[in-house]
Parts: structure tokens; C-alpha cells; sequence
């Protein structure tokens, strides 16, 4: 291999990025864009759910009850109604996420000791939030009957009621709960994967399309020199997106970066390395730009979205697609940040990922190289 054959195809390869606005606005402007939209758009955290009250008791107990709610960052009362055609008609409006009916003798049952049902009526549509929303309310709901049961103790014997279990919950690397903290990294992964894919996807293709691939086949430039020469110039673009993330996340996202900075960017490296080859090798098999930019999208960005544990739990998934996962590269860079940004742990913890994410990186190179000379024969 030469050095100097590989520095031209390089060389020409960057007066080509440089003369082409859409290649450059690809390689930055979008992984821009997209880590602004899904930074600030993409939200898990639930929080001021919309709920209408249907108070029929309207005393002091029911609005002590209330006051759980009222005090609590997750619901948010929107207005109070009088019947059910009212709260049927602010949950099909979406007004309202739930409602929460309290019944006429509600105080008179709480004061004589007995049981008093609430109803809860969520808006299912939006199964998860439903299902948190339901998880906050019943939190509500045990501790103003907890409340309840220890003023009762305390005015029939006159003593404190010690409660026998003292629970202490706390959280680790994400105390705050924000959904950002971890999203934000992962973005990372997808937004490479994707745009690295789709960079390269079009280089080789795109010289067969204008004719220019028999030229380059009649120089002396060999394969490696020519998969080289084209990869390099896309592999400094995917590491300054690297380093606008890194920086986007840190200054206008709040997220802690706890673990080994140098680190981060050598996985980075690592990782677009393969995804770069990807593209050359998908480039390099269908020889048709719009063909191999579609089949980029379909083998990067959707597996990397739904199956590399960015927005869903892996260990949710069924078996059949948890095995699906183990083939995903996206899934290793994922681990691989939020440990670095979360936890702030080095290889020592996580060098199966590493290790997984460079077998990655080497099997894409040799194939790609292996492929592209069996076009030059």
C-alpha cells in the first residue's frame, strides 16, 4: 500500500465533499438537527398529566386528598367537572389524560374508619404513559391512606404510630430521573451509525453511475488504498460530529459526562470505522446511489432506532428479537456511552462491548475490501 495513492483518493474525495453543499450539509447540518429535535422533542419522563376532578364529596377530606395531587410534579389539574358526560368529553378531547372521580360519601367513610373507592379513569391510547400515570396515583393514594390510618391510630390511643418498615429509595447516575441523560448519549450512536452509513454508502456507487470507476480501475491504485483514501475523509467529518455532540450535550443539554473523555472518542473512532465500511460495502455491492442510500436506511437506522436499546429495553423485547440484538453494533456503542456518560466506567467493566464493537469494525473493513477487488478483477 502507498501512502501517497491513498492521499490522493483522499484528496479528491475531499475537493468533491468541498464542491458538493448536500454532502457537506449531510455529513453536519443534519446530525445537528437531528440531535436538536430529538434532544428537545424526544421526552420519556412523564410529568404534568392533564387530569379533570369530579369532587361529588366536596369537603375538607376530599380536598386534603386532592391536595396529593396538586402538590405532586406529575399531575396537573386542568379543571374541576360535574358528571361523567363532562369527564368523556375531556378525555376523547384530549384535554385531559385522566380523570379523577371521588364519590358523594367519601368523607363520611374515611372519617368512620371504612374503605372509600376512588375511581381512576386514564386515557389507555398511550399505554406507557397510562400505565405510569396509574403507578403515580396509586403512590398518592397509599400515602394519604397512610396518612389517614396513622391520625386514626393516634386519636384512639393517643400515642405516635411508629411505621414498621423505614424505605429509602435512591437512585444511582441518574438521580433527577431526566430521560435526556440517557437519550442524549444513545442519539450519539444512531445519528453516527446513520449518517456514516449514508455517507459512504454513495462513493463508490456514485463513481460507477459517472463512469469515473474505470479510470480509477486502470491507475494503480489498489483496493485498500482506494477503500482507505474514500473512508478517510468521512471518518474526520463523523469525528467533529462526534466532538459538536459531545459538546451539544455538555453546554445546551446539561448531560454529565462522568467517565474518560479520551475513551469516548477512541470507541467513536472504533465504532465509525465500521460503519463507514458498511456504507463502502453497501456501496460497492449495488453500484446505484438511490439503491444503496435506501439500503443504508434500512440496515442502519431502523435496527439501530428500535433494536440497539436507545428506546426500548432489550431485556423487554421477546426472546426471538433479544437474539436479533446481539448483531446490531449500534447496541454495543449504546452500552458503551451511557456507561461512559452515566456511570463514568472504562473498559475495565465494559470490554466485551469494546471488543464486540472492534470485531465490528475489522470484519466490515476485510469485507469491503474483499468485495471491491473482486470488481477490479
Amino acid at each position: 500500500m502507498k501512502l501517497y495513492r491513498t492521499w490522493a483518493v483522499a484528496r479528491k474525495e475531499y475537493l468533491h465533499i468541498i464542491r458538493d453543499p448536500r454532502s457537506l450539509g449531510m455529513g453536519i447540518v443534519i446530525p445537528v438537527i437531528l440531535l436538536l429535535l430529538f434532544g428537545y422533542a424526544l421526552s420519556l419522563d412523564v410529568d404534568n398529566v392533564p387530569t379533570v376532578v369530579w369532587d361529588q364529596s366536596e369537603s375538607q377530606v376530599s380536598r386534603d386528598f386532592l391536595s396529593g395531587f396538586q402538590g405532586s410534579p406529575y399531575f396537573s389539574i386542568v379543571k374541576f367537572v360535574h358528571g361523567y358526560g363532562e369527564v368523556d368529553r375531556a378525555i376523547n378531547s384530549a384535554e385531559a389524560l385522566a380523570a379523577l372521580i371521588i364519590p358523594r360519601d367519601f368523607a363520611q367513610l374515611i372519617e368512620a374508619g371504612r374503605a372509600a373507592p376512588v375511581q381512576l379513569i386514564v386515557d389507555g391510547s398511550d399505554s406507557d404513559t397510562a400505565d405510569t400515570a396509574i403507578g403515580y396515583a396509586e403512590t398518592v393514594a397509599q400515602s394519604f391512606s397512610q396518612q389517614v390510618a396513622v391520625r386514626e391510630v393516634q386519636r384512639k390511643t393517643g400515642r405516635t404510630l411508629d411505621l414498621p418498615l423505614d424505605y429509602r429509595p435512591r437512585t444511582w447516575y441518574n438521580e433527577d430521573m431526566e430521560s435526556k441523560n440517557y437519550i442524549v448519549p444513545g442519539l450519539i450512536a444512531v445519528i453516527m451509525m446513520v449518517i456514516a452509513a449514508l455517507l459512504t454508502s454513495l462513493t463508490i456507487a456514485r463513481e460507477w453511475e459517472r463512469g469515473t470507476m474505470e479510470q480509477l480501475i486502470s491507475t494503480p491504485v489498489k483496493g485498500p488504498e482506494l477503500i482507505l483514501g474514500k473512508l478517510f475523509p468521512y471518518f474526520t467529518i463523523g469525528m467533529f460530529d462526534v466532538l459538536l455532540a459531545v459538546l451539544m450535550g455538555e453546554f445546551l443539554f446539561d448531560v454529565p459526562l462522568r467517565g474518560s473523555v479520551p475513551l469516548l472518542f477512541g470507541m467513536a473512532a472504533v465504532f465509525l470505522v465500521g460503519a463507514l465500511s458498511l456504507g463502502i460495502l453497501i456501496s460497492v455491492v449495488t453500484k446505484s446511489q438511490l439503491l444503496a442510500s435506501q439500503l443504508a436506511m434500512v440496515l442502519t437506522f431502523l435496527p439501530s432506532f428500535l433494536l440497539s436499546g436507545f428506546m426500548y429495553a432489550i431485556s423487554n423485547m421477546p426472546q426471538p428479537i433479544q437474539i436479533i440484538t446481539y448483531v446490531i453494533p449500534a447496541t454495543y456503542f449504546v452500552s458503551l456511552l451511557k456507561g461512559i456518560y452515566l456511570k463514568g466506567v472504562g473498559l475495565e467493566v465494559m470490554a466485551i462491548q469494546a471488543g464486540l464493537l472492534g470485531a465490528f469494525g475489522v470484519v466490515m473493513v476485510i469485507l469491503a475490501n474483499d468485495k471491491f477487488k473482486k470488481k477490479l478483477e
